[in-house]
Formats: C-alpha cells, sequence, structure tokens
C-alpha cells in the first residue's frame, strides 16, 4: 500500500512539474515584448529622454543629477492639442542645463498645415537645442487613412516647419520608417534626421539613424514609474558637433 502511494504521489509530481515547464515555455514563446534594450554605454555614452504630461511632474535637479543629457518634451499634437506639461518641463531642463527638444504627435486626421501651425505656435518663444521631431505611428491614430494621404500630410507638415527655419527628425518605429518614410524621404540623412523606436541591437541595421528610443522601461530618478529611454548615434565629441550644427540652422 505504500509504495502504490508513494508511486502516485511521484507521478503527480512529474505531472505537475511538466505541466509547469510547459506553462513556462508558452509564456517565453509568446510573452510581450521586452520593449527595453540594455545599452553598452562605452558605445552609446549620451543619455536622453522624452517625457510628457503622463510622466506627472519630473523633478529635473535629479534627472540632471542622473546625467542625462537630452530631454524631449511633447508639445503639441493634431491641429490643435497643446501638452499641459510642455512649458514648466521645458523651463526646468533649461534651468538644469539639460539639452530640450520638442516633439509633436501626428494626427492622420488633421491636414499638415494645421498640425505645423500648432506646433509652431506652441514652441513660440522656446530656445530649443534639438531639431524639432514628428512622432509618426499607427498607434493612437484611426486606421481608416490611406497611406498616401498620410504621407502627403506629413510633408507638408516637413515643409511648414522647415520653411520657419527649423531642422525637423521624424519618431518612428520599423513598420512606421518602412511605410511613412522610406516612400517620402528615402534614407535619413542631415536633412530630415531620423529617431527610431527599435528594441533590437543594432536598431536599424545598415542605415543612418540620429536617436535611437531604446526602452519604454527605463528608471530615472526624478520621474516616477517607466520612463522612454534615448540615446544619440555618436560619442560625446559627435554630439556636440550635432548640437553645434543645429543651433547654427535654428
Amino acid at each position: 500500500m505504500k509504495n502504490q502511494t508513494a508511486r502516485h504521489i511521484g507521478i503527480t509530481i512529474v505531472s505537475v512539474a511538466f505541466v509547469l515547464l510547459m506553462c513556462f515555455s508558452a509564456w517565453r514563446i509568446f510573452r510581450p515584448h521586452e520593449r527595453h534594450v540594455e545599452l553598452d554605454r562605452s558605445h552609446y555614452p549620451i543619455k536622453g529622454l522624452d517625457l510628457s504630461a503622463h510622466n506627472g511632474t519630473p523633478d529635473f535637479d535629479s534627472i540632471a543629477a542622473a546625467g542625462i543629457d537630452f530631454v524631449y518634451l511633447k508639445a503639441s499634437e493634431g491641429e490643435s492639442f497643446r501638452d499641459t506639461g510642455f512649458l514648466r518641463n521645458y523651463s526646468q531642463a533649461r534651468k538644469n542645463g539639460i539639452a530640450v527638444g520638442a516633439y509633436h504627435f501626428f494626427r492622420f486626421d488633421c491636414d499638415g498645415r494645421s498640425q505645423a501651425l500648432n506646433m509652431l505656435q506652441t514652441v513660440n518663444g522656446c530656445n530649443l537645442d534639438l531639431p524639432l521631431a514628428i512622432d509618426i505611428e499607427e498607434a493612437g491614430n484611426p486606421a481608416n487613412f490611406s497611406t498616401e494621404l498620410i504621407i502627403s500630410r506629413l510633408e507638408t507638415m516637413v515643409s511648414y516647419l522647415r520653411a520657419y527655419g527649423y531642422r525637423v527628425i521624424v519618431y518612428t518605429n520599423k513598420n512606421g520608417y518602412t511605410r511613412f518614410l522610406l516612400p517620402s524621404f528615402g534614407e535619413p540623412d542631415e536633412e530630415t534626421g531620423l529617431w527610431i523606436c527599435s528594441f533590437t541591437n543594432p536598431p536599424l541595421p545598415h542605415k543612418q539613424w540620429s536617436l535611437w528610443q531604446h526602452s519604454h522601461k527605463g528608471r530615472i530618478p526624478g520621474v516616477k514609474g517607466d520612463v522612454d529611454m534615448n540615446t544619440f548615434n555618436g560619442d560625446s565629441t559627435a554630439w556636440s558637433a550635432w548640437l553645434d550644427r543645429v543651433g547654427a540652422e535654428q
């Protein structure tokens, strides 16, 4: 009787272990993307964040003390929305000596001219160190707009921003790069820079990107919760030269 009980217990343990192993294997295969790449800082020494009102009220004293070199702040979205935290975040970042840029979330359902004017009015009077950034992605946008119409509106917005003397960089993921940028602007260059969101290393093989958003799961003193982390494609000398070029043109 004892042998039968022991055998039954052994079979049960093996069965449970097998089920747990199968569950773990399935989780490994089907788990959501980690959305984070840990960087070798000897290759990517420049550290940056992007922030919006969604991040609450950041403590820029702590952010600067953590060695953050630059920050992109959400300024506007569509044809009328303006981020409520932009001016406060801009002022605090400047006060702490952090290089500052502004970004606009591009809406598929708004024309390019009205979006450009909204961004220009929002950043009016700001002394920005980085190119104006346009964030274009499918997430958060309606799906019933043709690629051709979206590209046309994007081109219009870029043209208006350039006409006012600003350099422009476009933020997108790999899908957006293929769908929106390549057909219109071709390969990234000095005129239209690329800020790529990617969770592979390298982020976009054999392409000339300027900025890389490598994490949605960063943790930095001064920001509560997860924060987007970014880096620059180059060392400190290249970074300084890039800032000088932007400053000379804006």
